[in-house]
């Protein structure tokens, strides 16, 4: 992706070059402000008008206030930076954001530290939950590898809890420990096999202690059936968080609950951003239950789609599906011209898979797919590796606080698709800081144009939709922010704390923390 900079002073409307409009009502004008479209034929302008939910015009103060009438609703940006909304392209409900009544409180340092806390103290604070839960009730909280890869604590906890399921989950979310009501409560019995794609840890007894990525979708099924108001509250809440910081549209992965429940909430929920469920298959010892998920794109409401499909081929590990498996899941999204997202790990496992995919069609073929790998977590690809991604089109989603030691300069000089997948940041100058001025290699930073339209544009064209958003030019959808300092301009230091003081999505003003 090559960006052409063009100075913040030198606005396209200064040099003549702005949108012809057809004479139309606005609905919402914004002027004076420096509106950045990531449009690289015209990356600034000065003003734009709003029309319904689409963008009627882009340009000068002059050539934006035509288009006034008296019931024209009129800001004055006073120099502001405007972005397009920013667009989330990795997150997950439920786990990230636990709709659990009880469960214990820890701090991020806490939760971020690989060993996490001690037994003792993990079961210090369920006995103090006990007593306010109801029988059947789930209780949960974070761990690290202490606890995940403890054995004894299936007894303690079965001990402990005989009358209330639990979900211990280590914080990076790839493991379960829970206790035999919570095996109830997910259809989970310790006679089970292991589930293609994954496995679980067994204590001396011979039950199942710990529960790996993949084969934990039973549990956060359970938790979100059993849960489904406090889920609505919590991605409700999440969906608030995220437009104060700018973002309007949202990917969520969609290993937090089963079909029929999903579509349930998002016609029950006032959420206020665009949302992208992607499937996440579940397996059985049988194979994987392709039949839960619809194959085709399908919308339970107006501005939410289900489409896609996520698989995690291996997690810094040997694959996690055997290479049969992974073979068919790369035909069947060829055959189903269904997109694929895959969670890769390490230089290995993203050979291995992209040497299917040429050996499963064309570069025409898988092109128009627009095949995702999600993190960016497989080292410098070589120039063939490179070569193969360019010309089969396919995406490299980008997780900035992962991911440090990324060559994401070289990545984008070799013109290669790098969008951004947070990954539970709703913070994208948090993100923006990491990728412009923190990466382990300084030459590897990127511009923040280059991040911005990496974060809206090229995020627009991952879910297909590069022809509606992702951009503020005439006929986009109007979905922006406007900021609370110049992104473009202020020391790294301050990216982070850049928040949204007015986001608009669809045309309408979903937050505003400054005056007309």
């Amino acid at each position: 992706m090559k960006v052409v900079y063009v100075p913040q002073l030198v606005l396209c409307w200064l040099l003549g070059v702005w949108n012809i409009c057809f004479a139309q009502q606005a609905d919402i004008i914004l002027t004076n402000g420096k509106i950045f479209t990531a449009d690289t034929s015209c990356l600034y302008v000065q003003a734009l008008a709003i029309s319904g939910n689409r963008i009627l015009c882009t340009g000068s103060n002059a050539a934006i206030e035509k288009f006034a009438t008296s019931k024209t609703r009129k800001i004055d940006l006073k120099g502001k930076t405007v972005v397009p909304g920013f667009n989330d392209q990795h997150d997950h409900a439920v786990f990230q954001h636990s709709p659990v009544r009880l469960q214990y409180a820890t701090t991020l340092e806490q939760e971020q530290n690989w060993e996490g806390l001690s037994k003792s103290a993990v079961i210090d604070s369920i006995v103090r939950l006990l007593p306010n839960a109801r029988a059947g009730e789930w209780i949960a909280g974070m761990i690290g590898t202490r606890i995940f890869s403890d054995t004894s604590m299936r007894r303690t906890l079965d001990s402990l809890a005989p009358n209330n399921p639990i979900a211990l989950q280590v914080w990076w979310g790839h493991g379960i420990v829970t206790n035999q009501k919570g095996l109830a409560a997910a259809g989970l019995i310790d006679r089970d096999k292991d589930p293609v794609g994954s496995h679980y840890d067994r204590n001396s007894e011979g039950k199942i202690s710990a529960i790996h990525i993949n084969a934990q979708i039973p549990i956060w099924w359970s938790i979100s059936a059993a849960n489904q108001g406090a889920v609505i509250r919590e991605m409700e809440k999440f969906g608030q968080a995220q437009v104060q910081a700018g973002i309007t549209s949202t990917l969520f992965f969609g290993s937090s609950f089963s079909y029929p429940v999903i579509t349930k909430l998002l016609q029950n929920a006032a959420i206020p951003q665009r949302l992208r469920i992607v499937p996440w298959i579940r397996s059985t010892p049988d194979g994987r239950q392709l039949a839960e998920w619809p194959t085709a794109e399908t919308h339970p409401t107006a501005k939410s789609v289900v489409s896609g499909v996520k698989y995690v081929i291996n997690h810094f590990g040997p694959l996690l599906y055997p290479p049969d498996t992974v073979k068919a899941i790369i035909r069947e999204s060829l055959a189903t011209h269904r997109q694929l997202m895959l969670h890769i790990s390490g230089d290995s496992a993203f050979a291995l898979v992209l040497r299917l995919i040429e050996a499963s069609g064309t570069a025409n073929q898988w092109r128009p797919l627009r095949c995702r790998v999600e993190h960016n977590m497989i080292g410098s690809p070589s120039a063939a590796q490179r070569k193969v991604l360019k010309d089969y089109g396919i995406l490299i989603m980008h997780t900035p606080k992962f991911n440090r030691g990324s060559v994401l300069r070289s990545l984008l000089a070799d013109s290669l698709l790098v969008g951004i997948g947070p990954d539970g940041t709703d913070n994208p100058g948090q993100d923006i800081m990491v990728i412009t001025s923190q990466q382990d290699n300084p030459n590897e930073n990127i511009s923040r144009e280059q991040a911005v339209i990496a974060y809206t544009l090229t995020n627009a064209y991952a879910e297909f939709r590069e022809k509606e958003k992702g951009m503020l030019k005439k006929g986009m959808l109007a979905d922006l922010a406007v900021l609370s300092s110049d992104l473009f301009s202020v020391p790294a230091q301050q990216l982070a704390g850049i928040r949204s003081v007015l986001t608009i999505i669809d045309g309408k003003i979903v937050y505003q923390a400054i005056e007309d």
